[in-house]
């Protein structure tokens, strides 16, 4: 059996770093997580073959060579998916799609043969097994939560790792918290279910052994959602695991009370971790308590992000306006709050209502569901009917992210962070590529740039009074430069 395993195109998101990756020579942020974790639950003897839109296309040879397409994606990826669907269709090929696109629309995709939805350690084998009996059924659906410690580890080696910028890891599934715009809990529910250290450090080594020497994601939503694992048995092997390595800086996502422990914040410093992103959404109290953002309440928001950084990690925020109980004055609040904390990569959209979620049964009960998400935090589009006027939030939302992304502030932010953040623990990998990456922002940024003033600015102070932060000023400077040119298009 022959299987083709296809990820859709990205389009150009906040996330997708199109415009910074050309810095480094890179097609892509991260290789297919899920399909590479599938492919290692099929079965031995089969041949697998991955063609990552992102990377490179899709070519009638490949649909030739295959017996079955495997197709997965996020929501994000609709439009991509489609079209490669009906291609694989009309070249007479059977689609098995899953993921968490096909999870919540798999009506909107009446052609594909096969869904293997929710999680594909309890569904793929079912589908697996009727498959091999000549009688698969149409959709494969679970209302289980999967043992992670039957997760096999993923099939890098059938992607190119040269045409990406990070690889990722995933340590657990499920947060504790209950946002109710957030999906992740209607699909892999509250309690975090975690893989063994062991586990982990073996992905890592697999990494490691094929050459990886760059960044890696680790994907939870919460990586912090089991304290007491991570204490006692994970961030001690991963801090072993470390000792004579170099490279492989660590990032993942995290909630805010990260910068209520301080012994956890030094445990994962030590382990390599220089970047969680945080869902800050809002300064305004009302707001995180009509969303039940209950971690974030009662706490000063700065300062808990300073600690943070002072730690030795920097953090990325996600932002949201249009909450009911928002008013004309949240756009001045979210700026001054992200410019005061020192988030360069603040991802702000509107709120929106993903399926599954609290916000979506209540939106719906209320009657101002207008659709489904189109998957992209950042472009200014939501699903629901908002209490402030629709043309006055997307006036306001557009003037923020403009104003945020304009050189000056962005600039500014980035001195901020870098004044408060404590310097890596790890010896940073710096080869080739980054030497070109920095003489390549030199020309774009520095000469041809309309942020030139501010970037040889910040260049020169964080050579001579912040040298060992003078890689990451680099890589802020490029970040700027994508989010500015996404932020211009509005």
């Amino acid at each position: 059996m022959k299987v083709l395993l296809l990820y859709p195109e990205f389009p150009d998101t906040f996330w997708s770093f199109k415009h910074a990756l050309k810095f480094i020579d890179k097609k892509a942020g991260n290789p297919p997580l899920g399909l590479l974790t599938i492919a290692a639950m099929l079965p031995h003897g089969w041949e697998k073959r991955l063609v990552d839109i992102n990377v490179q296309a899709l070519t009638d040879a490949d649909l030739a060579w295959a017996d079955l397409v495997m197709i997965s994606g996020m929501v994000v990826q609709q439009e991509s998916a489609h079209e490669l669907i009906d291609r694989v269709k009309a070249a007479g090929k059977t689609v098995v799609a899953g993921g968490p696109l096909f999870t919540g629309q798999y009506e909107e995709f009446p052609t594909v043969d096969y869904f293997v939805l929710d999680e594909g350690e309890i569904t793929l084998p079912r589908f697996l097994f009727d498959y091999s009996q000549g009688k698969p059924e149409h959709i494969y659906t679970t209302t289980e939560y999967a043992d992670m410690s039957q997760t096999p580890i993923p099939l890098w080696e059938l992607a190119d790792l040269k045409k990406y910028a990070t690889l990722s890891v995933q340590f657990s599934r499920g947060c504790p918290f209950n946002c109710d715009f957030c999906n992740i809990t209607a699909m892999l529910g509250h309690k975090p279910r975690t893989k063994s250290a062991k586990q982990l450090i073996a992905e890592l080594d697999r990494l490691y052994d094929l050459g990886w020497r760059d960044s890696v994601f680790i994907v939870d939503d919460n990586f912090i959602g089991n304290k007491k694992i991570l204490k006692e048995e994970v961030l001690p092997a991963m801090i072993e695991w470390r000792k004579g390595k170099s490279g492989v800086a660590l990032n993942t996502e995290v909630s805010i009370n990260l910068s209520d422990d301080p012994e956890l914040m030094r445990l994962m410093a030590a382990a390599g971790f220089i970047e969680v992103f945080v869902g800050i959404e809002t300064p305004s109290e009302d707001g995180l308590a009509e969303c039940s953002k209950s971690q974030n309440r009662n706490r000063d928001l700065i300062a808990s992000v300073h600690r943070i950084q002072a730690a030795g990690m920097g953090v990325q925020g996600g932002f949201i306006v249009g909450f009911d109980s928002d008013t004309e004055t949240i756009f001045k609040r979210q700026e001054e709050f992200i410019m005061k904390s020192g988030i360069t990569s603040a991802m702000i959209g509107l709120l929106q209502a993903p399926l599954g979620t609290k916000l979506y049964a209540r939106m719906k009960e209320e009657g101002r569901l207008t659709g489904t998400m189109t998957g992209d935090n950042a472009d200014g589009t939501t699903n629901i009917i908002p209490k402030l006027d629709l043309s006055v939030l997307r006036d306001g939302y557009f003037s923020l992210v403009r104003n945020l992304y304009a050189p000056k502030a962005y600039y500014q932010r980035a001195k901020v962070f870098l004044k408060t953040v404590k310097a890596p623990q790890i010896k940073m990998h710096l080869d080739w590529t980054y030497i070109r990456a920095l003489f390549r922002s030199m020309v774009a940024l520095g000469i041809k740039g309309k942020e030139r003033v501010e970037y040889w600015k910040l260049f020169l102070w964080a050579l001579f009074r912040r040298p060992r932060l003078f890689p990451e000023a680099i890589t802020l400077a490029i970040y700027g430069y994508h989010f500015r040119v996404l932020a211009e298009r509005y």
